[in-house]
């Protein structure tokens, strides 16, 4: 199955976009800061799922699934500074909360459908 036709990278990419809707109105001194730091997140999510859907074995891309999502946690933890230095409102924030609680989800599902090929099932 191509990558690109996983839900679970159609939703990251989803989320990517909206963190960097979002991110745009972000203040400029923090452009190679807490900008730049969350959208490298938002990339690698997507970009994680696609590498790990390349790899040989269930265990790499179980691998590459558990990087992508701690990179949604990271990303969790950045949005709630965002909110803190009111970057961001909480409308936004609920916003992309749930985008991100939708990807986790789905990855957490697409990490047990690995762990049950390898275990046979």
């Amino acid at each position: 199955m191509e990558f690109t036709s996983l839900e679970v990278w159609k939703e990251a990419r989803k989320l990517r976009n909206l963190v960097y809707e979002k991110t745009k109105t972000f203040p400029k001194e923090e452009l190679f800061g807490l900008t730049n730091q969350i959208r490298r997140c938002a990339v690698s999510v997507p970009s994680d799922i696609a590498e790990g859907c390349g790899r040989r074995t269930s265990n790499d891309t179980i691998q590459f699934l558990h990087i992508s999502r701690g990179s949604l946690y990271e990303l969790e933890t950045q949005i709630y500074l965002t909110l803190d230095q009111k970057y961001i409102s909480d409308l936004q924030i609920t916003e992309i909360s749930s985008q991100i609680l939708l990807c986790k989800k789905l990855i957490n599902g697409f990490i047990n459908y690995y762990k049950n090929l390898n275990n046979g099932n």
